[in-house]
């Protein structure tokens, strides 16, 4: 996430789903438990926590064991209850509580209201996952209670770096999450992930020093994420305890030994035993809410089917594939087939340098639409920019009496076609394919498409120049270019 290219679209579960997850993630739900359980003998301390004394019945109310772990955990669930107000501090010298007004929303709120109350769970929980696992914090403390600043660099931490790279982790997570071809809703690898924010781009070979960080930022990660499954932010499987002990094993080995060489590297041949992290449905929904709170422009599969045909097709110019595929047919699903062809073919118009890539998205949207359609492409057979995709889908379709396309119409849909994979993929090897494909089919191609009358000719005889392997129809189409320019000069 480091450049500025937009992101793909999440695709979302339903609210209803994501609600229904929300309140069955381990942390919430315990936290409803307990303020459930709570009553007028519960007491708290200061700071709105149970004193110790509640802790074990707390714990055994959660069905956990009344030792230090499950106090732990139902102190944990007890704070997001009073964080996300399910619980209310009544009266702070007394350390009395009282169901929170949003208690109720648990039973007859709606989806957004139930989601809310995750996200200011998940907010405290990534709160806590920044904060390093110190054992004696003794002296910081006593600052803080005498009223002084606390002096973090004595605990080398910096709170908002920790932030920073723990965001950057999940933003990472997210767009290998939301990608084309990432790991979508399989695993990712620990040291991957750990990597993605250690490793230059442009690095080769990592030094030693970089797999020692990556090293030391995957163990960070493997603390932070244990912290994040519960409120359901993430599903992971923590590294394997028996291979550190065998990574301790070997560094001391190799420093007996005198070895120069660290042995931080990584041996991938069963890369799970490193620890595997993926975003859950419900984290996707959460990722992205964080970024659209800190202004970053994070679409998702939907937010275009109330719209009109024209910010579709200029919205999805940019999206990959199957997610243009999704969108498109989640707007298609809202509108009768005949009046939603005439739309997208009114929108598919222009000369602009987006209109061919809007055209092909066009072409798309009526591939998904029947029969009942055809009156609209037969409306737009004579017209100069949509004729041509017109022909292609009556004859895709069966229809009958669909006239030839005169030859100055192919070479236009041909160059508008060009244009439009351009913009979408660059010079790919797919592209490259077509071009081939059409200089071999055509042995006066270059000498007929310069003439023709479109604003991308020019552009897309010079990308055929560049992709053709062979350099003498590579030359072939660089001249045919330079007339294409000559001539929109004059």
């Amino acid at each position: 996430m480091s450049d500025s290219s937009p992101l793909p679209p999440a695709r979302l579960h339903s609210e209803a789903e994501l609600a229904r997850d929300a309140l069955a993630t381990p942390l919430l739900s315990r936290a409803v438990r307990l303020a459930r359980w709570a009553g007028p003998g519960t007491r708290v301390g200061a700071g709105g926590e149970l004193v110790d004394e509640q802790l074990p019945a707390a714990a055994l109310e959660l069905g956990l064991a009344a030792d230090a772990d499950g106090a732990a955990y139902a102190s944990e669930a007890w704070r997001i209850a009073v964080d996300t107000g399910l619980v209310d501090i009544v009266d702070e010298e007394e350390g009395t509580v009282a169901a929170g007004e949003d208690l109720a929303v648990v039973t007859s709120g709606g989806p957004q209201d139930i989601l809310g109350l995750w996200l200011v769970a998940l907010d405290a929980v990534l709160a806590d996952a920044s904060v390093p696992d110190i054992e004696d914090i003794g002296d910081l403390v006593a600052t803080m209670e005498e009223g002084g600043e606390a002096d973090f660099s004595q605990l080398d931490w910096d709170p908002e770096a920790e932030a920073e790279f723990l965001e950057g982790v999940l933003g990472n997570l997210y767009l290998l999450t939301v990608t084309e071809g990432g790991a979508g809703d399989a695993p990712v690898p620990l040291p991957a992930l750990a990597a993605s924010m250690i490793v230059p781009d442009d690095m080769g070979e990592p030094t030693d020093d970089i797999l020692e960080q990556v090293s030391d930022a995957m163990m960070k990660l493997d603390d932070q994420f244990r912290l994040l499954d519960p409120v359901g932010l993430v599903e992971f499987q923590p590294v394997d305890e028996a291979l550190m002990a065998e990574i301790d094993e070997a560094d001391e080995a190799a420093r007996a030994a005198g070895a120069t060489e660290s042995a931080d590297s990584f041996d991938d041949s069963d890369v799970t035993r490193y620890g595997m992290v993926r975003l859950t449905p419900l984290g996707l929904y959460g990722i992205r809410a964080r970024m659209i709170e800190a202004g970053v422009d994070a679409p998702a599969v939907g937010d275009l089917a109330d719209k009109g045909a024209d910010t579709l097709l200029d919205g999805t110019s940019a999206f990959p594939q199957a997610a243009a595929q999704a969108e498109i047919e989640q707007w298609l699903a809202r509108r009768e087939q005949l009046l939603a062809a005439r739309e997208l073919l009114s929108a598919a118009r222009g000369s602009d340098p987006g209109a061919p890539l809007r055209r092909l998205r066009c072409q798309q949207a009526l591939s998904l639409v029947g029969g009942e359609a055809e009156p609209a492409l037969r409306e737009v057979l004579d017209d100069a920019e949509l004729g041509g995709l017109a022909r292609v889908w009556l004859a895709e379709h069966g229809a009958s009496d669909v006239p030839a396309p005169p030859e100055s119409l192919i070479f236009w849909l041909t160059v508008d076609t060009i244009a439009a994979q351009l913009a979408l993929e660059g010079n790919s090897d797919e592209l490259q394919g077509l071009v081939e494909g059409l200089a071999a089919q055509h042995s006066g191609f270059f000498a007929a498409a310069w003439k023709v009358d479109h604003p991308a000719t020019a552009d897309v005889l010079e990308a055929m120049g560049r992709l053709h392997p062979d350099k003498k129809v590579a030359k072939e189409a660089r001249k045919a270019a330079f007339k294409a320019r000559s001539a929109q000069a004059g």
